[in-house]
C-alpha cells in the first residue's frame, strides 16, 4: 500500500511538468557507448518512447567516440588526440562517417521505431543541415591541424522543423559538410548546442558518464543542482570546471546563448535518468538556467 501511494504521489508530482512540455522540444545528446550496455541502451528508449507520447518533441543527436576507436584498431589504424578532438586526415573520416552514419545512426533510429516511434534517421549532410567549417586549434600560438574535424557553420532550421512538424523524430549523425565538397567530423556536444540554439529548444540535455558538474570533483557532495548563465562563466573563467565536463560546460553555455532555455547534464547510464530529470522537483543531475527560464 505504502509502495502504492509513492507511485501516485510520483504521478502527481510528474504533472505540472507533463502540462508545461507539451509540444515543446527536447534536444538530447546521446553518447555511442550507451549503444553498447543493454540496460541503460533499453531505458534511454522507454524514456523516449514515453516523453514523445506525452507530446513532447524529441530530437537526438548522437556520438560514436568508442565504436569508431574499436573500428580504427581493428583496421590497424591509430587513434590520436589532441584537446579531446579526434585527429582525423582522410581515411579517418570515411570509418567516422560509416560508423556514425552507417551503423549508431541507423541502429538506435531502428531501436526507437520498433518501440513504436516515428524515428528518422538523418546525417548533417541530409537536407543541407549542418554546414560546417574546417576546425582551427589553437595551442601555446601556433595553429594545429586536426584535418577534417569541423565546426557547425550553420543549421538548416526549417529542414529540423519540417521533420518534427510532420510528427518525425529526428536521429542526428554529426557530420557536417561544406560547398567544397569536404565532410568534417563534428563533437556531438558541439553538434547538439548548435542545433538546441538554432531552433530555441526548451531544454538540451546531455548524456554523460558522470552525474553532472562539481565544484570538486573529487568530492561527491559537490554537485552543482542548479546554475545560472552568469555561475557558469565564473565557474570556467576560475578554472573550477577543468578535463572533459569542461567543453561540455562551453556547449551549454553557448547553447543558452543562442536561444536554448536550459540545459541539463545527467549520467547516462542511470536507468531513467531522463525521466528523473524532467519530471522530477529535485532532478539528478546538473540543471543550467536559460536567459527566458523563471524557475
Amino acid at each position: 500500500m505504502i509502495n502504492s501511494q509513492k507511485r501516485i504521489q510520483n504521478l502527481i508530482e510528474s504533472l505540472p511538468y507533463i502540462m508545461e512540455f507539451k509540444g515543446k522540444t527536447f534536444v538530447i545528446k546521446f553518447g555511442g557507448s550507451i549503444m553498447e550496455n543493454e540496460v541503460p541502451k533499453k531505458a534511454f528508449i522507454q524514456d523516449i518512447v514515453f516523453m514523445e507520447h506525452l507530446g513532447i518533441n524529441i530530437v537526438i543527436v548522437h556520438g560514436g567516440g568508442s565504436s569508431i576507436s574499436k573500428r580504427l584498431t581493428r583496421l590497424n589504424i591509430e587513434s590520436q588526440f589532441i584537446d579531446g578532438l579526434r585527429v582525423t586526415d582522410k581515411e579517418v573520416m570515411q570509418e567516422v562517417e560509416m560508423v556514425l552514419s552507417g551503423m549508431i545512426n541507423k541502429e538506435l533510429t531502428m531501436c526507437l521505431n520498433n518501440a513504436g516511434t516515428g524515428a528518422i534517421g538523418i546525417s548533417g549532410k541530409d537536407g543541407s543541415f549542418i554546414q560546417a567549417k574546417k576546425k582551427i586549434l589553437k595551442k601555446n600560438g601556433k595553429e594545429i591541424d586536426l584535418g577534417y574535424v569541423g565546426e557547425v557553420e550553420k543549421v538548416n532550421e526549417q529542414f529540423l522543423l519540417d521533420l518534427i512538424e510532420k510528427g518525425y523524430l529526428p536521429v542526428i549523425a554529426p557530420i557536417g559538410f561544406d560547398k567544397g565538397g569536404n565532410s568534417y567530423n563534428i563533437n556531438a556536444d558541439y553538434a547538439a548546442s548548435a542545433v538546441s540554439g538554432t531552433i530555441s529548444a526548451e531544454k538540451l540535455i546531455l548524456l554523460t558518464d558522470v552525474d553532472g558538474l562539481y565544484s570538486d570533483f573529487e568530492n561527491k557532495d559537490s554537485l552543482l543542482s542548479k546554475l545560472t548563465l552568469s555561475e557558469c562563466e565564473e565557474l570556467i573563467e576560475r578554472q573550477i570546471i577543468q578535463g572533459g565536463m569542461l567543453p561540455k560546460l562551453q556547449c551549454a553555455v553557448e547553447a543558452i546563448k543562442k536561444g536554448a532555455r536550459s540545459v541539463h547534464m545527467i549520467n547516462g547510464s542511470l536507468e531513467h535518468g531522463l525521466l528523473l530529470e524532467v519530471f522530477t522537483a529535485e532532478g539528478i543531475g546538473t540543471m543550467i538556467k536559460g536567459l527566458k527560464t523563471n524557475d
